[in-house]
């Protein structure tokens, strides 16, 4: 996951919880607010009641108290009980006088609500009313319990007052009002999400720049990044590589001159004992012994000029590779690098590449590489040595094997270190430096590639190379 992504779903996760916190904070306001002012509305209409009702015994007459008091919106129910000590069950089988207007239906409380309300005086509730034709609706029930003023018998009786409002202009309220916090939510977490990873990726726009540039810097061998138009954060990290990289490069020169200087210094004196090696050997009378003494200074001198031959190779890689990155045929490259092994070899060398197979890389280079991992295949006392070519997605990988002795496990992880030799004491007698892999794998990982090796004790070695594919040029351009 890339950091645009993991930053816009970091946005969005607070964003979300934001608006969670946002829209169940209004919610509850607001539901809070509904319920309060609904209660304030049945506890004045209570109070109404009470007031009329009191009046309407004072004159003997009951009749049409709840008309008279409640508006249109609000439910009521007024039950005479002639107990003086009543139960629950008193209040469907022990109402001596009923006054309601509830759709000529009873507001019916749970038992647990009318023992609430005998042992506190008053209640809270929620009930149900049947309709006809729709389904039942759901009411906010208040009601309180108190001493009738006189009774018809002169019994001591209690009155019940139940006042009531439907739920539904409430919970359709508290409904909208989900659906629009919800609708809300979406459009803000799109747009938000949407505008987040737009402006996070034209912010890392030049991040991206820089890296790409800096990536052709390791690959062509340029020395400075572009510098941004702009006077943020990006240019100034853009400033600060540059001044580095002109440093390394000053560094780098310095080390390319003094190599260059030793190196003329040491071939020198090395290419003129080599000649005074062979005038001996080819004009002078000498002994065996003299003979084998010149042949080893011969060997030795040829050897430290390819060590030096070496060393150069891998301070260029340091200081960065000089290539011409152009598309490749690796099937004209394999069989010219096998056809100029073969008169030496006396084993066998097979090609297997089809033709037409392109990668992105620098012939000179490309030959170096696989010209070396076929040398020490021929050190390594090997009789046959295949060359393949395989075209997974998007790579081609080139597989040098051979049918030598095979390298143990332990050796694997260490194969590309400098100066690294499986077989010190064979390395030498073949004029081996340890240097050939770690040249191979620095030219490969400098072109895009990468290297790697598989082998097994008595059955061979095969090192793999795997390269950028690359379409075919045009005809004129090959």
């Amino acid at each position: 996951m890339n950091l645009r992504t993991r930053i816009t779903l970091l946005t969005l996760l607070v964003l979300s919880l934001s608006l969670l916190v946002i829209g169940a904070s209004v919610y509850a306001l607001l539901q809070r607010y509904l319920y309060q002012n609904l209660r304030a509305e049945l506890r004045d209409a209570m109070a109404q009641i009470i007031q009329q009702y009191e009046t309407e015994f004072g004159i003997g007459s009951r009749s049409g108290v709840l008309d008279k008091v409640l508006p249109p919106s609000v439910y009521g129910e007024i039950d005479l009980l002639i107990p003086s000590n009543p139960t629950p069950d008193s209040f469907a089988s022990e109402v001596i006088a009923r006054t309601s207007r509830t759709l000529g239906q009873r507001l019916l409380l749970s038992p647990g609500d009318y023992a609430r309300l005998l042992q506190d005086g008053d209640v809270w509730a929620v009930t149900q009313l049947a309709q006809a034709d729709r389904p039942p609706f759901r009411l906010l029930v208040y009601g309180m319990l108190i001493k009738a003023p006189t009774t018809p018998l002169n019994l001591e009786t209690w009155v019940a007052i139940l006042v009531a409002k439907p739920l539904r202009p409430l919970e359709s309220t508290l409904a909208e009002l989900s659906r629009i916090l919800l609708l809300t939510s979406i459009l803000v977490l799109t747009l938000g999400g949407a505008l987040t990873y737009l402006l996070v990726a034209r912010t890392l726009e030049p991040l991206e720049d820089i890296a790409q540039k800096a990536e052709e810097v390791s690959i062509q061998g340029r020395t400075r990044l572009p510098d941004p138009q702009t006077r943020d954060e990006v240019s100034a990290l853009a400033r600060a590589l540059n001044r580095m990289l002109e440093r390394l490069e000053h560094a780098f020169q310095t080390q390319s001159r003094f190599l260059a200087d030793a190196s003329h210094e040491l071939r020198t004196p090395i290419t003129a004992i080599l000649g005074h090696v062979g005038y001996l050997l080819r004009r002078t009378p000498v002994n065996e012994v003299q003979r084998e003494s010149l042949e080893t200074i011969r060997r030795e001198g040829e050897r430290m000029t390819k060590l030096v031959t070496d060393l150069l190779d891998l301070a260029s890689s340091e200081g960065g590779w000089r290539f011409e990155v152009r598309p490749i045929e690796l099937s004209s490259l394999l069989h010219e690098i096998a056809s100029e092994y073969a008169p030496t070899f006396e084993g066998e060398i097979v090609v297997e590449a089809p033709d037409e197979v392109w990668a992105l890389g620098d012939d000179e280079r490309l030959h170096q590489v696989f010209a070396n991992l076929i040398s020490n295949a021929i050190k390594a006392g090997s009789s046959k040595i295949e060359l393949r070519v395989r075209r997974p997605a998007g790579r081609v990988i080139v597989q040098v094997s051979d049918n030598g002795p095979g390298i143990p496990p332990e050796h694997h992880p260490h194969l590309f270190e400098r100066f690294y030799r499986v077989d010190k004491a064979r390395d030498r007698a073949a004029g081996g430096s340890g240097l050939g892999l770690a040249i191979v794998k620095a030219i490969v990982e400098a072109l895009g590639g990468e290297v790697w090796v598989e082998s097994e004790v008595g059955r061979g070695t095969t090192f793999n190379v795997s390269l950028k594919h690359a379409a075919a040029p045009p005809p004129h351009q090959r």
